[in-house]
């Protein structure tokens, strides 16, 4: 076993911790006044908020995955890591994205609603005023996810290049060809 192999399963765990810590960080200190200032405010109330919010989904990964796509270390290093700290800016938005999901979920148990889940913004509190944001969130997913595919996907079409055209007639066997004629004539 290499001394870099050792050395990578030994930052597995503090890498996970650390891509961690901004979800709790932002449920602690953000997440109650993100829910509890912004969603009311924001035009169409909450459930255009969680309508929004579930659409940036599906951008935010294209944003993320697309410069990793992008990547080949094989050919290139330096380029390969240009293309992995382009992708930093859609790992910090899907941060953002997903700890304003989270920070809806309320505890499993009913005992553990206290009053800081019922407070303005906390989990109860936006599930009681928003019963649905979980439905509309995910609809917005879905719907933007449907129509990034399918502009993807037209985007490919246009871009692959075209079968060559037929109206031209086709050209005479060869002197190799299975008839041996090539482009002599039989007698007739």
């Amino acid at each position: 076993m290499r001394i870099g192999d050792r050395l990578f399963g030994c930052m597995v765990l503090p890498g996970f911790v650390v891509l961690l810590v901004p979800l709790v960080l932002y449920d602690m200190y953000w997440a109650h006044d993100f829910w509890g200032e912004v969603a009311p405010a924001w035009p169409g109330g909450g459930y255009a908020l969680a309508a929004a919010v579930g659409a940036l989904v599906p951008l935010v990964f294209l944003v993320w995955v697309f410069p990793l796509t992008r990547m080949n270390w094989k050919k290139s290093k330096p380029r390969s890591l240009a293309w992995a700290v382009a992708s930093l800016p859609g790992l910090a938005a899907g941060y953002l994205v997903s700890g304003v999901i989270s920070s809806t979920w309320r505890p499993k148990r009913r005992r553990d609603w206290d009053s800081e889940c019922y407070s303005e913004g906390g989990p109860c509190w936006v599930h009681v005023h928003y019963p649905w944001l979980w439905a509309v969130g995910l609809v917005a997913t879905l719907a933007a996810a449907a129509l990034l595919i399918t502009l993807l996907v037209g985007l490919s079409r246009r871009a692959a290049p075209t079968a060559p055209s037929t109206s031209e007639p086709g050209a005479g066997p060869t002197p190799r060809s299975p008839s041996g004629t090539g482009d002599r004539h039989p007698p007739a």
